[in-house]
């Protein structure tokens, strides 16, 4: 369960936390004159969306130390002011802490890009594809950081350049995904023009064990995905492929190298 404590504790959902006042965006002060320090303060709060001018942040992590971790570094800082759990959702950022995108994280995202309120960012150990990356992109994430590069600076900046609008995205990840679409357009233009990208990692495992023999049940015991999940990906290879069935992409990816 993902969790914002101010304190770095991490609660069940549920638990009781304290909800920081956070005063109404673009509302000044009901008895504040209309102009003075009083009025400026209100108006930089209303811009950065927390007291003080600091920026609002909810932090999402599955793994209570990287949780913490997270936490620990943005408490320090007085241009942030971190969120708990019953106000993440009107925290002016948002920071998803994962290992990787897997359907979990995928389906987070997905959610907070719904959230007006919210810019999303994410801070990742690994993208295992450009599909993955890629993925992330269309779920709303704006600003990319590499957990091993994740110190409290770096934290900060991710922070208050995703409050200003902009994007961050390292550069050999910008490659990566340009020649991820670029390999998506290639292979619109010629859905049989085999290449190493045509599958993502977990394709090519589903689609060799398939090829070994096992049926979706024990593809989901191998892989640790439902069955559900295995259904999908292989769904989508086939459709993608423009191939009639299991076997025909069996054969497919045989013929092509790509198993």
């Amino acid at each position: 369960m993902l969790h914002t404590d101010l304190t770095g504790t991490v609660h069940p959902s549920g638990s009781g936390t304290t909800r920081p006042s956070v005063p109404p965006q673009g509302r000044a002060p009901a008895h504040s004159p209309a102009h003075g320090p009083a009025h400026a303060r209100a108006a930089r709060d209303a811009a950065a969306g927390g007291p003080g001018g600091r920026v609002t942040v909810a932090v999402y992590a599955s793994d209570p130390v990287l949780h913490v971790g997270i936490v620990q570094q943005l408490r320090q800082r007085p241009e942030v002011e971190l969120v708990d759990d019953a106000d993440a959702h009107e925290a002016r950022v948002s920071l998803v802490a994962v290992d990787s995108v897997d359907d979990e994280t995928t389906a987070l995202l997905y959610r907070l890009r719904h959230n007006s309120a919210t810019r999303t960012g994410l801070v990742v150990g690994t993208f295992d594809s450009g599909d993955a990356l890629q993925r992330a992109i269309e779920c709303g994430v704006t600003a990319v950081l590499r957990r091993a590069e994740a110190d409290q600076d770096r934290l900060l900046r991710l922070v208050l350049a995703m409050a200003n609008g902009e994007g961050v995205l390292p550069g050999d990840l910008l490659a990566k995904l340009l020649d991820h679409v670029g390999s998506l357009q290639r292979s619109a233009l010629d859905p049989h023009a085999a290449s190493l990208s045509t599958l993502t990692p977990r394709e090519a495992d589903m689609l060799r064990l398939v090829s070994e023999g096992l049926d979706t049940a024990e593809i989901a015991r191998n892989t640790s995905y439902s069955e559900r999940t295995v259904k999908n990906v292989l769904h989508e290879v086939i459709t993608r492929l423009q191939l009639r069935n299991r076997s025909h992409a069996v054969g497919y990816a045989l013929r092509n190298g790509l198993i």
